[in-house]
């Protein structure tokens, strides 16, 4: 939920961005089968279809349902079907087992969305200015889920023994390996971080506060899959000196030898991935790396992982819809930087900070409320967004937030170290 009361969203805008994002979703599934969109490949994932029916459910339930006189909703089945996490709303279909609704079909949920666009567009104009924060919320929420969908649908697929390509490959021009990591210095001191201004975000990302920083350095760029495969030839993942003991023990009992969706094939190291497998890049940004891997990573370089407003600091003067995300449905995947450092997209970059509230953070009342403030506890935060990220969904401020083992997201490595 948002951080405060803010501008009113104008209607007309609202709409355009309603439909863009309402419309990315269906572009994202449009290579699916019915099948495809059923299935469920771990419990930290959910079928496409679901993803596509909980966003509707979002929209239908806190807006039209609530706010909307006389609406009547679209299946009283789906609520408990639909809803994910919101205790406020009552009982509903165990997470783990979302994969088990084989019904409705994709095409009936596609048509549930249909239903629910339709009166939603018609009650827009008249809604009240807080109906519109809603919708904003909505669209924010369902940006969230695209990416969500892009990367479950990809761990899906890599559990298929053929390995198919989701989308045909992009065309692929290669590029120089960078240069040394250079190093972006800062005198330490107070700053101020945490969300600023009357756009839109989410509750977690305020209040604005300052924060006490030491003299550190943070680099001007990601760790690249060369440098990776270089920490994994010197022993990476077979050395315990450089591990957490939760990381040691994880790496021991799932026997874990490198990055997810990474596969050594005659001698060379290859990666799975939206199109397909192939030769990993040497020169892109490592990704799919857990916070335990990330950490052990920077020991071995002889660094650390920076803090959340470390990163937030360096990154307050950098354009947040630059770099490589999400703007249409295809292989997306992080690329090598050819212009410069870059701060948002490509990889989620891991810090060193547990997700935790703000100093002054209260969660709003009602079952919105339970958007972020409930899961701050043994999370770690990332920042800067992905490959898979919508574009014009990210800010400075932005904190996402993952268990230290996951890493089916697109996650990656940013250094920095003490000065």
């Amino acid at each position: 939920m948002q951080t405060k009361p803010r501008l009113v969203a104008n209607p007309a805008q609202l709409s355009e961005q309603y439909q863009a994002v309402r419309a990315l979703s269906v572009a994202l599934v449009a290579p699916l089968s019915d099948a495809d969109a059923s299935v469920q490949s771990m419990d930290d994932a959910s079928p496409a279809k679901w993803h596509l029916a909980h966003t509707s459910w979002f929209f239908e339930t806190f807006i039209l349902r609530d706010l909307v006189p006389g609406y009547q909703l679209h299946d009283a089945r789906f609520p408990f079907l639909f809803n994910s996490y919101y205790e406020a709303e009552g009982e509903r279909h165990a997470r783990a087992r979302r994969g088990m609704i084989t019904r409705p079909t994709l095409a009936e949920v596609l048509g549930y969305r249909a239903a629910v666009d339709a009166a939603l567009l018609a009650a827009l104009p008249s809604l009240p200015g807080a109906a519109l924060d809603l919708v904003e919320l909505g669209c924010h929420h369902e940006q969230q889920h695209q990416e969500l969908l892009i990367t479950d649908i990809l761990h899906l697929f890599a559990q298929n023994p053929t390995e198919p390509a989701i989308w045909p490959a992009s065309r692929k021009v290669p590029v120089a390996m960078p240069g040394p990591i250079g190093w972006i210095s800062h005198p330490g001191g107070t700053v101020d971080i945490g969300h600023v201004g009357d756009g839109f975000a989410f509750d977690a990302e305020g209040p604005r506060h300052q924060a006490l920083l030491s003299p550190h350095a943070i680099a001007d760029r990601t760790v690249t899959n060369g440098e990776w495969a270089a920490f994994i030839a010197d022993g990476g993942y077979r050395d315990p000196r450089h591990w957490l003991s939760d990381g040691w023990g994880w790496v021991k009992a799932h026997a874990i030898t490198a990055p997810l969706y990474w596969e050594e094939r005659d001698g060379r190291w290859t990666r799975f991935g939206l199109d397909g497998r192939r030769a990993i890049d040497p020169a892109a940004p490592v990704t799919h790396v857990s916070f335990y891997e990330a950490d052990a990573y920077a020991s071995w370089a002889g660094a650390r992982l920076p803090t959340e407003a470390e990163w937030e600091a360096a990154a307050q003067a950098q354009d947040p819809e630059s770099g490589n995300q999400l703007d249409q449905a295809g292989p997306v995947e992080p690329r090598p930087s050819t212009a410069g450092p870059a701060w948002y997209g490509d990889v989620w970059e891991w810090t060193g900070s547990a997700f935790r509230p703000y100093p002054g953070f209260r969660a709003v009342e009602g079952a919105v409320g339970e958007y972020n403030g409930k899961f701050m506890s043994g999370q770690c935060v990332l920042r800067g967004g992905s490959c898979a990220t919508p574009r014009g969904h990210l800010r400075a401020s932005y904190r996402n937030f993952f268990y230290p083992h996951q890493r089916w997201q697109f996650t990656g490595v940013r250094l920095a170290k003490d000065v």
